[in-house]
């Protein structure tokens, strides 16, 4: 355009900001920051022109075409810097083709889904138009979130490579399969914890497979009520290692070490008692609205170290206990890590297989190899009698050499071949449950913590699956249900409560599977499962050393989780490392004071070495002169999780930090969910049971 045409602007120059001061490494490498809340004009999406250039085309030619993507990485927050345009909304590169050509390939059901909100034709300025593009191309083959995608309502955009999404239904057989698939893929967090409650509390086989069958049981109903009037995402409901530690800690509470004879049915009724009042405030928490005030307070540096906790707490029971048998326990452990690390990207009819069944595979295939050389004599008693204590077993030979071949045999005359063909759990099976107020306090503090885990699963699960994060209402009836969802556990008796557990995230980023419908499946085979006593029998037959071995793996990708919360904060700010530093040495540090304080080496000779730390209820520091106070105190600081909890929690929410900094977690306003059909449609309740209760706080919508 001619400079004399009237009609030509000049663009107003607009200077780069100044540059943060360069630490030692950018000095060297000439990088230049672009901290929190800090851009320049030509990272905001602002056009500059200096002198001796010519102007830049008006804005209607610039219109369509992309700018050059900004590679670079934030260190200070720690991922990439999204891509961006002129009109500042950030598109990869050959994306919207892309996008129309997987469109096409979409199933009919996913495109009735689309049509149903009113999405049809929607284009760039449709109902979906202002969402951002995910560059599929680079993480296709990646089981990440990418922390690029995010849209201008500050929300992180879905992951557009999931195979089907939360309100998809690709056919019954489809649903049957991945339904099926998504529980076996999470199925060690479903049957380990009852292998190691049950014999803690002096059960037998025959009642650990009774109980492997009710978890079995309630796992199925809860997800199912979680599925229809929880949170409504596909997140499956289980004995949550959340609710271990305390277990643990009641099972050797004083009170029983001095039982003699099955104290099963007895710790049993007592750990139903406290579980079911814990519940009853869990369930109040969401459903009176408190849990909403409660999520202003709870941030991603706050989850992370506090579930991380969870799963390092357990280090000194994972592998002693392998070491009793090291030759199965080893094996196991190298199994899963091949299947899940080196084989992860081999792909059998479109699915990774060893990645998604790496545990139910290396237990299937360690326990054949312990059943045959249990066959073959090799894991014989030689002459010991394993009936007799080992506390009554005079022979030193007899003691450690029944021990271990206890650790390493398959024993199916117990379990496998006593349990009936059909059994149906129901309440009240162990008896009337007994409540005691200080047991009862333990475990109405670790449903917070289970309920600050379950927050972090909603958020991360609803941005894999959903349109947007579910609204604080939501989130609080979702952790309601829970409360209910634990007290049927308490009123069955799994031995814990019944919490969305936190390898679902991973789960449903592996097997790119997010419809409600499959996992609803799911947890209809795992009622049907249940009433098949074989079942529990064969999960009870698996040997002490196989159970803790995949428990080192699986408490290890508990702690990895609870640190992949990070991600949605700025992972490099000193404030958020020098938090989640103090908060995890704490959680191992003063919980180690207070299971050592006043204990001699042969004081509690009687307990194992690996349960010893969980009765510090017996000679915590803490010694007033009240008692329950006292048991109340020293248990709850002897928890990893609860110290981590404590920490993170207080520092997080009084050093100063911005939002972006400390990662505060999104959630869609109510407003916007009730005007938006595909959140609407996310999280509405079923049975037009919303309409009915839209003055209730909890209906979230």
């Amino acid at each position: 355009m001619a400079k004399s045409d009237p009609s030509a602007k000049s663009w107003p120059t607009n200077p780069e900001s100044p540059a943060m001061p360069p630490s030692s490494w950018a000095k060297r490498t000439g990088f230049r920051p672009k901290f929190s809340g800090e851009t320049n004009a030509s990272d905001s999406g602002q056009i500059t022109s200096t002198a001796g250039t010519p102007p830049p085309p008006p804005p209607a030619q610039v219109q369509g075409k992309l700018k050059q993507p900004d590679n670079s990485v934030d260190l200070e927050a720690g991922r990439s810097r999204p891509l961006e345009t002129a009109n500042g909304e950030a598109v990869a590169v050959g994306a919207k083709d892309r996008t129309k050509e997987k469109e096409k390939e979409q199933a009919p059901s996913v495109i009735k889904r689309r049509e149903s909100d009113g999405v049809k034709n929607a284009g760039a300025n449709g109902p979906m138009g202002n969402r951002r593009v995910v560059n599929t191309e680079a993480s296709g083959n990646a089981d990440v979130l990418p922390h690029s995608a995010i849209d201008d309502d500050g929300f992180m955009s879905r992951n557009h490579h999931m195979k089907y999404e939360l309100r998809d239904s690709p056919g019954l057989v489809p649903i049957g399969f991945y339904g099926v698939q998504h529980f076996l893929s999470i199925l060690g967090s479903l049957i380990l914890i009852p292998l190691v409650i049950v014999p803690a509390m002096g059960g037998t086989y025959e009642d650990t497979a009774m109980v492997v069958s009710t978890v079995l049981f309630i796992s199925g109903v809860t997800t199912l009520l979680h599925m229809f009037f929880g949170s409504r995402l596909p997140l499956i409901q289980g004995p949550s290692f959340v609710y271990l530690a305390p277990a643990l800690a009641i099972i050797h509470s004083p009170e029983f070490l001095g039982l003699n004879g099955n104290n099963f049915k007895h710790i049993m009724k007592e750990l139903q008692g406290a579980i079911i009042i814990a519940s009853a405030f869990q369930a109040l928490l969401g459903y009176s609205g408190l849990m909403t005030i409660f999520l202003r307070l709870i941030n991603p540096v706050i989850v992370a170290p506090t579930i991380a906790a969870v799963g390092l707490s357990f280090y000194s029971y994972g592998f002693p206990r392998v070491g009793n048998c090291i030759e199965i326990g080893v094996v196991q452990i190298i199994l899963v890590i091949i299947f899940s690390l080196y084989l992860r990207k081999i792909s059998i009819l479109g699915h990774r297989v060893f990645l998604i069944y790496a545990v139910p595979l290396g237990l299937l295939i360690t326990w054949a190899v312990a059943f045959l050389l249990t066959e073959v004599g090799l894991y014989s008693y030689d002459g010991c009698d394993p009936n007799i204590p080992t506390s009554n077993t005079i022979s030193d030979h007899c003691r450690s050499h029944v021990a271990r071949v206890k650790s390493c045999r398959i024993d199916t005359s117990h379990a496998l071949r006593s349990s009936p063909w059909f059994r149906f759990p129901y309440p009240l099976q162990w008896g009337v449950p007994v409540f005691n107020w200080k047991m009862v306090l333990v475990m109405c503090f670790v449903s917070i913590i289970a309920s600050v885990d379950s927050v972090g699963s909603y958020h991360a699960s609803s941005l894999l699956v959903a349109s947007k994060p579910p609204t604080p209402g939501i989130v609080g009836r979702g952790i309601g249900l829970e409360g209910i969802a634990s007290i049927l556990a308490g009123l069955w008796g799994t031995g814990t409560g019944s919490t969305t557990l936190t390898e679902n995230v991973h789960t449903i980023a592996v097997t790119k599977m997010g419809s409600r419908r499959a996992v609803g499946l799911g947890a209809f085979v795992m009622i049907v499962l249940s009433f098949i006593g074989k079942v529990g029998g064969f999960i009870a037959s698996i040997p002490e050393v196989i159970v803790a071995a995949l428990l080192c793996f699986m408490w290890a990708m508990l702690t990895a989780l609870g640190l992949s919360n990070l991600r949605y904060s700025e992972a490099g700010s000193s404030r958020n490392i020098i938090i989640v530093g103090l908060s995890l040495f704490f959680s191992l540090s003063v919980p180690a004071y207070f299971q050592q304080y006043g204990i001699s080496p042969n004081s509690y000779s009687s307990v194992p070495s690996y349960f010893q730390p969980y009765i510090v209820a017996s000679h915590g520091p803490i010694r007033t002169k009240f008692g329950g106070l006292n048991y109340v105190l020293n248990t709850l600081f002897s928890l990893h999780m609860v110290v981590a909890f404590l920490v993170a929690m207080i520092l997080d929410n009084t050093v100063p930090g911005s939002r972006q900094e400390r990662g505060v977690y999104v959630w869609s306003e109510s407003e916007t969910a009730r005007r938006e059909p595909t959140i609407y449609n996310d999280y509405k309740l079923p049975f037009g049971a919303g309409k009915l209760f839209r003055w209730v706080k909890w209906v979230g919508i």
